[in-house]
């Protein structure tokens, strides 16, 4: 195998596909990454659960297939001198020359790397890579830890007509963003789960303004954007019913700045910590609410500005959950909405369409 190519597009590619290598294995080739130039260079790093496929645009010499481990070759492209990289092999000794320096390293049998598995396609959609990428970013906190429901350890994309809905939920709180879709073929509805590990990739596989296409297949899922593409494997199960899971019937409805009530909360938190836990207790009454907690250490108290009246609702959340969704919120303006002090707290935006709605469940508060 032989070929030439930019250090620069090379070492991105590298990056890209170590991402999906893992980290430790009883099969060594799968801590490497597969380099393959055939018409094209290709590059693949995969775990068996996450594939990453990346092409470069390279001058091939001589075809051929190769394993180099991820972390040797990374560290050597990234720290190679801007430059043609020349890379060439007889048998398992690669040649790497990059301007005035070279590294002879040794490779394994590509025979040993698993097979990245293939997609059939069974439906289609395309939307721009900064849309999916808020999307997940905006609804991946909520994504639920706990093996013990492994459905919910993803992200539910259900496309019913040309919108595009994504929910997480973690049994505490949960988060959904709606887009319209640019293109889709195949069913009018259809839905999979995609695993959070896998979306985190995705994220950072999106960062220029290209369209990204996300294809189902019966058990896997592939995203193709440019040069690079991502396969995870779907989540199988019953995902929680988001639509009866979400109260519509609030009897208060406040209104408030998200940046101005997340500061309020982000002073009071100062005092609590992982060792040190406490709820924030709320009380909202007409045009303010009081945010306090308690903590060995101390007291914090903090007010903010609201829109309405919040009928004195007395009520306690976890500080990071209520956080968390209103760092996420694509929104300035936000309506609150809360029928009493153990129902759910429904976050929404004040002006134009219903594109997110965030649920926080409250925290029982012990009695002053």
């Amino acid at each position: 195998m032989k070929f030439s190519c930019e250090k620069a597009l090379l070492s991105n590619a590298v990056a890209v596909t170590s991402r999906a290598v893992a980290s430790k294995s009883s099969i060594p080739a799968m801590e490497g990454i597969l380099i393959e130039a055939g018409e094209t260079l290709r590059l693949t790093g995969y775990n068996l659960e996450t594939g990453i496929q990346a092409t470069v645009p390279s001058e091939i010499k001589e075809k051929g297939s190769l394993v180099l481990s991820a972390r040797l070759f990374g560290e050597i492209v990234r720290k190679m001198p801007d430059d043609m990289v020349v890379f060439s092999s007889q048998g398992y000794t690669v040649n790497i020359k990059c301007g005035m320096s070279e590294f002879n390293i040794l490779g394994t049998d590509p025979e040993e790397f698993p097979e990245l598995p293939s997609v059939d396609q069974q439906n289609t959609l395309t939307l721009p890579q900064p849309t999916l990428r808020a999307m997940i970013s905006q609804t991946l906190f909520a994504v639920s830890d706990n093996e013990s429901r492994p459905v919910h350890t993803g992200s539910l994309f259900e496309v019913d007509g040309n919108t595009l809905t994504v929910v997480s939920v973690d049994g505490y709180r949960l988060a959904l963003r709606r887009e319209k879709v640019e293109e889709k073929n195949g069913s009018d509805f259809f839905s999979f789960v995609v695993p959070g590990s896998a979306l985190g990739e995705v994220e950072k596989i999106c960062f220029s303004e290209e369209k990204v296409t996300v294809t189902q297949g019966a058990r896997h899922i592939m995203f193709r954007t440019g040069d690079t593409v991502l396969v995870c494997r779907r989540l199988e199960g019953e995902f929680l019913s988001y639509k009866n899971a979400i109260p519509r019937n609030n009897t208060i409805h406040i209104e408030v700045d998200s940046k101005s009530l997340l500061s309020s909360i982000e002073r009071v938190s100062l005092i609590i910590s992982e060792k040190l836990k406490s709820p924030l207790r709320c009380v909202f009454e007409d045009g303010i609410v009081s945010i306090t907690t308690k903590t060995a250490i101390g007291d914090a108290s903090d007010q903010c500005m609201i829109s309405g009246d919040g009928k004195g609702l007395e009520i306690g959340f976890n500080n990071k959950y209520l956080m968390d969704a209103l760092k996420a919120a694509p929104a300035e303006k936000l309506r609150m909405e809360f029928t009493s002090g153990v129902a759910p707290c429904v976050i929404l935006p004040v002006e134009g369409e219903e594109n997110f709605i965030y649920m926080v469940l409250p925290v029982r508060l012990k009695a002053n």
